[in-house]
């Protein structure tokens, strides 16, 4: 049975809209594709422990990847470990490079009563898994211009040669995702 893996960005959760929006469009269209989409926590070391050990229990099975901003740059990571499609929103290029911002500060979950407390240790945690696409063919690119959290240029470079949708507008969220569902399943299954 295919299984989906959702994949969270920075201080959100499975809460996220449009996690629930995947969640609810499979169960309606698609029951038959099991959809995750775990609680990650910002620490790189345990969120990669977390995935591969949830990718690992889904294989031989057919596995998509879905992620939207540092949510991409870990559907990159998995894509290219385990020669997996992936469907990349707004998708953070290098967290390393704003990670520092958050160090040694009090974070809180967007959706949830999870806080968190970044240290040095986990901004090389996250260059330790930063990996250039390899297997072009295997990511779709979703970015809008308008984004007001990361340069949708920086994604657009990083996934040159990939399938790429760059719209002009929209923001972070990536409004209009639901628009691209069905189209994300043909893209997983070619």
């Amino acid at each position: 049975m295919a299984s989906l893996v959702y994949i969270h960005g920075f201080l959100s959760s499975p809460l996220s809209f449009k996690a629930q929006q995947t969640a609810q469009w499979l169960a309606r269209y698609h029951p038959e594709i099991n959809f995750y989409c775990p609680q990650l926590p910002p620490y790189p070391a345990e969120t990669q422990t977390i995935l591969e050990g949830l990718v690992e229990s889904l294989l031989p099975g057919p596995v998509y990847l879905m992620g939207s901003s540092l949510g991409g740059f870990w559907a990159t990571w998995l894509a290219e470990k385990y020669d997996l499609r992936a469907v990349l929103i707004n998708p953070a290029v290098r967290p390393q490079d704003f990670m520092p911002a958050y160090l040694e500060v009090d974070l809180k979950s967007y959706h949830t009563d999870h806080s968190y407390r970044l240290t040095v240790q986990h901004i090389d945690e996250i260059i330790a898994v930063d990996v250039q696409p390899t297997r072009l063919t295997n990511y779709w690119l979703l970015v809008q211009t308008g984004d007001e959290t990361l340069d949708y240029r920086q994604a657009v470079k990083k996934y040159a040669g990939c399938k790429q949708t760059i719209e002009a507008g929209g923001d972070h969220a990536f409004q209009g995702f639901e628009r691209f569902f069905a189209d994300c399943l043909s893209f997983f299954n070619h």
